[in-house]
This record gives C-alpha cells, structure tokens and sequence, in this order.
C-alpha cells in the first residue's frame, strides 16, 4: 500500500523534472472548477497524509475535437486531494478509505473504473514511506506489513507489533512518478457556481511488492518510469497496455533505508524525515500512524 510519501520540490521544479509546459499558455484549460482541476500553491511536504491537498501531472484532457491533435505526455500540473471521491459518493469523507487502488481490480472496481479509463495522473514524489512489522510475540524477528484489502488479521497484527519505517525513493535523486487516478465530485449542498462545490482528488495504485521489496510491505505503489508517462496519460490508452505499464516499476533503480520513528506521527514535518537511522540505533515505540 502507499500511506504516506514525500514531496518538496516546487512548482518550477516540478515543470522541469516533468517537462510539461509553463502555465498560462494558449490552449489551457480554464480555470472552472467544473471542468478541470485548480492550481494551488503547495509548502514543502515531507509526510503527505490521506486528505492533503497534493501536485498532480496531467496529460490532456480527455474527450473534444481536438483530441487526437494533442500533445502527449505531461501537459499540466494540477493540486488534487489524496483520497478519490467517487462522482456518486454521498459523502467526501469516503475518501479517506481510498487513497490507494489495487492494480489488480481498479479497471473492474465501480469507485475506480471511470477514473481508470479516462482520467489517470502521475503524482510527483521525492519517496514513499512503508512500515515493517516488529511482532511482540517474537522479538528480534520481522514481518512484512500487510492490507486490510487480503489480510483478514490486518488490524490484530498491527496492534501486536511496533512499526519499522523506511523510505524509498531513487537512489539518483530524481522524483518518483506514482500511478495515479483522479476524479471530480459534486457538492449538493453547494450552489452550481460555487468554486467550493467542485472537490478534484485522487488515489494511488499499488500492485504486489516486488522481491527486493516485500520483506518490508506486501503492496508497494505503481512507479511509472520516464518512458511510460505519455503512454500512461493519454486518455485514450488500451487497457492492456495499461496494465502492462502498471507491471514496469523499476525496482533496480530504487534505494532503499530505514527512517526514524518521527515519521509515523502525521504531526512531524521537515527533511530530518528522510535523513537514514544508523544501523546500530535500535527502533523506538511509534506513535501513530495517522
């Protein structure tokens, strides 16, 4: 699964990493919150958490007569909340339990597949954070995190166990580019033309951990590479390349480290979060996740 994850670099920094164009060129979307997501400027984030307002590349915007004529590829940076809202959702809140869709079934499952078909995003990241599991029952012995969505026991488990966090991210620095999926929802208690009544949010697709990762987590999130974006953010991409791309994380390239506690509180903020714990420094007592 993918929690909680890094993100500090700016919007201009942001553009060069992506290389989309600048903002306020001809042709760009308007800003109608109706139609298309806003623009807001973001602080340094280093432990984004579930409900945060977070940057978003899109490709086009799908559907229109200009469609095919179109740039590919990373055309616009947009700020979405980190948990999708369904369009027929009753209530944001439910967000809250969707910041994450599998891989697996997010072309099938009723909350994704709209969004998974014509509406998918990278969202920028310096690294991701996922948490190991030190068991009471047995101590000096580690087991991988796991999800509520296949681990019946989930819950019970985690009660059971201290919490080890690592970050990953890639080893040469650049940001991560994680498999994301947006979608809009309307406000019914909120006039037509209200700016407020348009809520823009997102989640993160994850897949099984690869080897080198699943003695931390059993669930990491989908990174696309730089050769896959345009591919992934064409709104009118084939499934089945689709799902070959969830299928292209490039692993190798990952660095991988243990991180303090402090991370695990969503009150503690900084650059310190990413800085590596010594080896010989035993694990505190988290606090909580979230």
């Amino acid at each position: 699964m993918c929690g909680r994850y890094a993100q500090a670099r700016n919007q201009h920094e942001l553009q060069l990493a992506f290389d989309f164009p600048a903002a306020g060129r001809a042709g760009e979307p308007a800003a109608d919150a109706r139609s298309w997501p806003p623009l807001e400027e973001l602080a340094a984030d280093y432990n984004v958490s579930p409900g945060k307002p977070v940057y978003a590349v899109l490709g086009p915007p799908p559907g229109g007569a200009d469609a095919g004529r179109r740039a590919a590829g990373p055309q616009y940076l947009r700020t979405l909340r980190w948990g999708l809202v369904p369009s027929w959702a009753k209530d944001p809140n439910v967000g809250y339990r969707m910041i994450n869709a599998r891989g697996e079934t997010v072309a099938e499952k009723p909350a994704f597949r709209a969004a998974f078909a014509r509406r998918r995003c990278l969202l920028p990241a310096d690294a991701y954070y996922e948490w190991q599991l030190l068991p009471d029952r047995a101590p000096g012995t580690t087991e991988p995190g796991t999800s509520p969505a296949t681990d019946a026991g989930h819950k019970a488990r985690k009660a059971r166990a201290r919490k080890r966090p690592y970050a990953v991210r890639y080893a040469d620095g650049r940001p991560l580019a994680l498999a994301g999926l947006f979608e809009r929802w309307r406000d019914p208690e909120r006039p037509d033309d209200d700016p407020g009544a348009w809520l823009w949010s997102c989640a993160v697709i994850t897949t099984e951990a690869a080897p080198e990762l699943s003695h931390i987590h059993e669930r990491m999130p989908v990174v696309l590479p730089r050769d896959t974006w345009d591919d992934w953010l064409d709104p009118a991409a084939d499934p089945g390349r689709l799902r070959l791309l969830m299928e292209s994380t490039p692993v190798a390239d990952f660095e991988v480290y243990e991180v303090g506690t402090e991370v695990n509180s969503i009150r503690n903020n900084g650059p310190r979060l990413l800085d590596p714990v010594p080896a010989d420094i035993e694990p505190a007592e988290p606090e909580t996740l979230f």
